[in-house]
């Protein structure tokens, strides 16, 4: 009827290891969704940031919203002036900027004819 101290001492290791592998298979989920989701995702992001601030005056640039633009002129680290059309510049948001289609290149000087 009563519990001996045998049963009782021999019952700790064998739920500590049954923890451990219960354990397991949602350490290994985390470290699979690290690799395949979160690491990429960071690349991503890092991209996108590097891409954004680079953006230099020339770019033909396309915003979140859709809009086409070509950069006029960068007002400060936040902020760029776009191009829509002849006489139609807005200011927009550097981060609102999901794209960059071309780089806007200097005028070359060709001294050969």
């Amino acid at each position: 009827m009563f519990i001996t101290p045998a049963y009782a001492q021999g019952a700790l290791p064998g739920g500590a290891s049954d923890m451990l592998m219960s354990l397991l298979p949602f350490v290994l989920i985390f470290v699979i969704m690290y690799f395949l989701i979160l690491r990429p995702q960071q690349k991503k992001v890092k991209a996108h940031q590097e891409l954004v601030k680079n953006i230099r005056r020339g770019d033909t640039v396309v915003t979140s919203g859709g809009l086409i633009g070509k950069v006029a002129r960068v007002v400060d680290d936040t902020e760029i002036e776009l191009q829509l059309a002849e006489g139609v510049k807005i200011r927009q948001l550097r981060g609102m900027i999901s794209d960059v289609r071309a780089k806007g290149e200097p005028a070359k000087e060709d001294g050969a004819a």
